[in-house]
């Protein structure tokens, strides 16, 4: 910067969504100046580089240091990499599939890339003037391994030991080159110390061997080939050690015998000449490439996947602005699941669906966990019910899911994170659980006096039975208890009378206001009722957030990421009828409804009790 310049701080914009603002990110000055933006302005600090809707290979590309997560150094290093590398770094903002020689630099930065790329046309059978796509820099990477595998092979030894079979044999001398290597060690030491002979084991060890079977291979595997002398001639038919007898007579057929002939013992001397005769082909055979990429070639596809990716993965990453301004989906939707005639697009995979409840538990929405499978693959699922009710969510119902490729998979409800879905479910609660609770009551008294029947029909039949074996006859008499009765019914009366009576004083104290005010009391009778169920749902709606669900699949979210009951309400889309969709209300296999007289009566019945009320109140006036 030239002195007396005064660097203009960049004027970031945001919008506000989910709660908090979120900065906009459309231009290339908002991707390279995104070092000067304040990290507590950022809605994530890092995320998974496995099981997101985004790009695998360019995720791994960015994260450097290969622990699975890119965080924010490593995306700012990105950003600044692909335009130091570009003649115009505006094309990042302007997403595209390919990358041509043009936008790349020729200087000491670029200049292998462009070389790379000119190459790489070349190979194509393409002009510098067409684009290279990131299917075109993957091949490149295979083009090279070919080349470097073709160049290999054109320097194989013309002569080889055993011709064709040569590479066969190379494998079964570097079997058991180590062990004979050692067996001549032994040998030479031996005729050091001016030995005959050694014990081949300790008596410990000859316990060991036979111990167990499968001890004795393991102890086995380190002995000598064979039993040690000064000689230094190793047996290649009897006396070899049982574990490695079978490659020692694959050796001796395949490789001695072709290169020296028939013999029953091999010598050092000739075991370093069957060494020396594979020297040239084992070179050779060290000098094979090894699946490595190409650095050059490497960069070139980075380069490509950066100028497509990066936009993307900004929005995504700095800011969620497809997810809140659903303009798209973003990269930690899974899809789409269709269940209970709604459509949850809030769908995220997890792969342990306990350790995920855990932690997603305090985001305060109800999370469905689906097992979903197709073609026999499987995968698993939270799905995000924001809005509608929970009656009908049950474990082990089945839906479709649709992930972010279209493709259709069967999901199963395996568990449920039970959690407030609107304020008309929490409205509606106290009442659906009073009816469930009389209903309950009475299945149970139901159930029970049906027990009591057949019980009471079976201990008659046994008594007409044993009655009718001893020479009786008819059913044995029991008394009437006319007292207990008695006492029965004048219980259900007194009963009667009080809920009765406690009516008569609610309606009297009801009639007792002005007609205006009877409307506000039932408002505040149902609030009394429906209040507390509001006002718990209430303030777990304001306070459901994103943040623990995606938290639990490995990112550090940095906002709290809300989702109110608008929002909420976009992400689930309750099952409706078209537009201008015509339908038929006439049901062919309805039941008689005859709702009509019922509320004639009930009406006539209220207008009596009305009228009564009026009167006595009047009367006592």
């Amino acid at each position: 910067m030239e002195t007396g310049m005064v660097e203009v701080p960049k004027v970031w914009r945001f919008f506000r969504a989910g709660g908090f603002d979120q900065v906009k990110i459309e231009t290339a000055s908002d991707l390279l100046e995104l070092k000067q933006l304040n990290q507590k302005l950022w809605v994530a600090l890092s995320c998974p580089v496995k099981g997101l809707q985004f790009d695998e290979r360019t995720l791994s590309l960015i994260d450097t240091d290969q622990d699975g997560h890119v965080r924010v150094p490593e995306l700012l290093a990105a950003i600044d990499w692909a335009a130091d590398r570009l003649i115009d770094p505006e094309i990042l903002a302007c997403p595209q599939e390919g990358l041509r020689l043009s936008h790349l630099r020729e200087d000491e930065k670029g200049c292998a890339l462009a070389e790379q790329a000119r190459r790489l046309l070349a190979d194509l059978g393409k002009t510098e003037f067409d684009a290279l796509t990131v299917t075109d820099v993957e091949q490149a990477q295979t083009r090279f391994m070919a080349r470097l595998r073709t160049a290999w092979e054109d320097a194989c030894p013309a002569s080889l030991p055993l011709g064709e079979k040569t590479p066969d044999g190379y494998l079964i001398l570097k079997k058991v080159a180590d062990k004979l290597d050692d067996y001549f060690l032994r040998c030479r030491i031996l005729a050091f110390e001016g030995k005959q002979s050694e014990e081949l084991v300790t008596e410990a060890q000859h316990q060991a061997v036979f111990s167990s079977s499968s001890v004795a291979r393991e102890v086995l595997l380190e002995w000598p080939l064979a039993l040690v002398d000064s000689s230094g001639c190793l047996p290649l038919i009897e006396g070899l050690n049982p574990v490695w007898a079978g490659a020692m007579t694959s050796f001796r057929t395949q490789v001695v015998i072709p290169l020296l002939g028939e013999r029953a013992t091999l010598a050092e001397s000739e075991w370093i000449q069957l060494k020396d005769i594979f020297s040239e082909f084992a070179d050779w055979q060290g000098a094979g490439p090894v699946d490595t990429e190409n650095e050059t070639v490497r960069d070139l596809e980075k380069l490509v996947r950066l100028v497509r990716d990066l936009m993307l993965l900004a929005n995504n990453f700095v800011s969620f602005k497809a997810f809140y301004t659903r303009t798209g989906q973003a990269i930690f939707q899974a899809g789409t699941l269709y269940l209970d005639s709604r459509s949850c697009e809030l769908c995220v995979t997890v792969n342990d669906t306990a350790k995920h409840a855990l932690l997603a538990n305090s985001s305060n929405i109800c999370l469905v966990y689906c097992d979903c499978t197709r073609a026999g693959q499987k995968t698993t699922i939270a799905a995000a019910f924001t809005d509608g009710d929970s009656d009908q969510l049950r474990v082990g119902r089945n839906g479709v899911f649709y992930d972010a490729k279209g493709q259709d998979w069967d999901a199963t409800i395996t568990r449920i994170l039970e959690q407030p879905i609107s304020l008309r479910q929490a409205f509606w609660s106290p009442y659906k659980k009073m009816v469930r609770a009389i209903s309950d009551q009475f299945e149970k008294f139901a159930s029970s006096r049906a027990k009591a029947a057949d019980d009471k029909l079976v201990s008659s039949a046994t008594l007409t039975t044993k009655n009718a074996a001893g020479g009786t006859s008819g059913v044995a008499q029991q008394a009437f208890d006319v007292g207990k009765f008695a006492g029965i019914f004048a219980a259900i009366g007194m009963a009667v009378g009080a809920i009765g009576t406690a009516l008569a004083s609610v309606a009297v104290g009801l009639f007792s206001l002005a007609f205006w005010q009877i409307p506000f009391v039932l408002l505040g009778v149902l609030l009394l009722i429906s209040g507390p169920s509001l006002l718990l749902a209430w303030f777990k709606l304001r306070s459901r957030t994103l943040g623990p669900i995606l938290d639990a699949n490995g990112w550090a979210i940095n906002a709290r990421a809300k989702i109110n009951l608008l929002f909420g309400a976009s992400l689930t889309q309750l099952a409706q009828l078209p537009p201008n969709a015509e339908r038929t209300l006439t049901d062919p296999f309805a039941e008689e409804d005859h709702s009509a007289w019922i509320y004639v009566v009930w009406g006539a019945v209220a207008v009596m009790v009305v009228a009564m009320l009026w009167a006595m109140r009047t009367k006592s006036h």
